[in-house]
Order: C-alpha cells, then structure tokens, then sequence
C-alpha cells in the first residue's frame, strides 16, 4: 500500500480537472489519488473516469448521487483512505489554486497537521481583488481570536493529516459542511493538543471554471466558529 493519497472534491471542474491531476502525477513520487465528485453536470467525472487506465491503480474516483457538500465529500474521503491504511492524507483543491508541487513539502513535515498557509509569512496570494484578501484575512483574524487556535490561516484546504492521528477523531460528529469545515477540522486537532504546523505557500486563483465560495457559506462559517467554541467547553 501506498503511504499517500490526495483527496480532491469537485463539483463542475471539468476545465481543470486533468490539468491537476497530470501535475500530480508528474512528481516524482508514487502517490495516490482520489476524487470526490458530486455528480457534477458539466461531466467532470468522465474526464476522471478516462484517466484511470492511464493511471492505473493510483487514480481512484467516487461519484456521489448530488452536490452534498465540501465537508460531507472529504470526510467521505478520510474513511476511504483510513480503511485502505495510508499514512498520509493531503487535501487540496481541484481549481489549481494549490500549487502540486508544494505536496512533497507537506508531507515531509512532522507535524500531526501541516497546513499551507498564504498568511504564514506575509500574504501569499496572487490575482486576487483587494476586497476579497481583506476578506479572508480577517476571517482569519476572526477564527484565531474566536477559537483560540494559533493557526494564521485556519480556512486553508491545502493540508496534510497524519492518518494515525486522524482516525482517532470522531468523524461522523463533524457539523460543518462548507468552508468551515476546514476551520473545524484543525480546531479538532488543537483541542487533541496534536501538533499543527504551518508552511507557506502562495496561493493563486482559479484560471478557469467558478468559486464555490458565496455569501451562505460565509455565513455559515461566521457562526460556526462560534458553534464550534461553544461545544468544545461541553466535551471538556
């Protein structure tokens, strides 16, 4: 068995779907590769579905029946790759925003949690508007000041878990389900007291295809936050 697997959910990445699955396996090293598709209407899935001979035995795609959500779709990826024993799990993005070959760096880190982080040092981020920075910076700032945690980029996607860790968390009692899901997966590390870390990367956005990211979900990751605080003083 391979020691890693990459998790990408998608929904309508068909224009860049194979561009990052090609970059991926181009490294050097043998890695393993599942997507997540929501059934996505432009067809995404039969674009991974062509690449599979291809990348026999290290590309691997599960289709869900309907757009479910960010968070549903990677915990649906943790169990897969907890029942085939990886060692490592990176999750990423399909839209080419996290940089492939920023996957080794990830990995070799020791950390239980090693996150790519655009605000580790400075801010990181090219062919953004100004207003949408401001915006996650100060999400950002939020999150820290809310939860505690001393993460300076606790909505990063770009993450590596050691699985031993990982499967010693609960899975099945993750609330989030859009971007704060990120957020609460590393607060559930920081209140393991497991060891997160953080390396920069820069992040660049989408080329093609629409972000996901709208108003509900920021919403919905502003009082999250709060939820998340409330029911960690519940499990003390």
């Amino acid at each position: 068995m391979n020691d890693v697997i990459i998790i990408i959910p998608t929904y309508n990445e068909f224009e860049n779907i194979e561009n990052i699955i090609r970059k991926i396996f181009s490294l050097q090293s043998n890695y393993h590769l599942l997507v997540i598709d929501d059934n996505s209407p432009d067809m995404t899935s039969h674009v991974v579905k062509k690449l599979i001979s291809e990348f026999e035995n290290k590309l691997f795609i599960k289709i869900r029946e309907k757009k479910l959500g960010l968070g549903s779709a990677y915990v649906t990826g943790f169990k897969y790759a907890l029942k085939k024993e990886y060692k490592h799990i990176v999750t990423m993005d399909a839209d080419l925003s996290h940089n492939p070959n920023d996957i080794p760096k990830l990995i070799q880190n020791t950390s239980d949690l090693c996150i790519g982080s655009r605000y580790i040092s400075g801010i990181n981020v090219v062919n953004w508007p100004l207003e949408r920075i401001i915006l996650s910076y100060m999400a950002s700032l939020y999150v820290r000041i809310i939860s505690g945690m001393p993460v300076k980029d606790p909505t990063s996607g770009f993450v590596c878990y050691k699985a031993e860790k990982l499967e010693l968390l609960n899975l099945d009692s993750i609330k989030s389900n859009g971007y704060s899901f990120q957020i609460e997966m590393k607060f559930k590390f920081f209140m393991k007291k497991y060891i997160l870390k953080e390396i920069p990367i820069i992040f660049t956005d989408r080329k093609f295809g629409k972000s996901k990211l709208n108003g509900s979900i920021i919403g919905e990751a502003f009082f999250e936050v709060i939820l998340m605080k409330i029911r960690s003083y519940f499990k003390k």
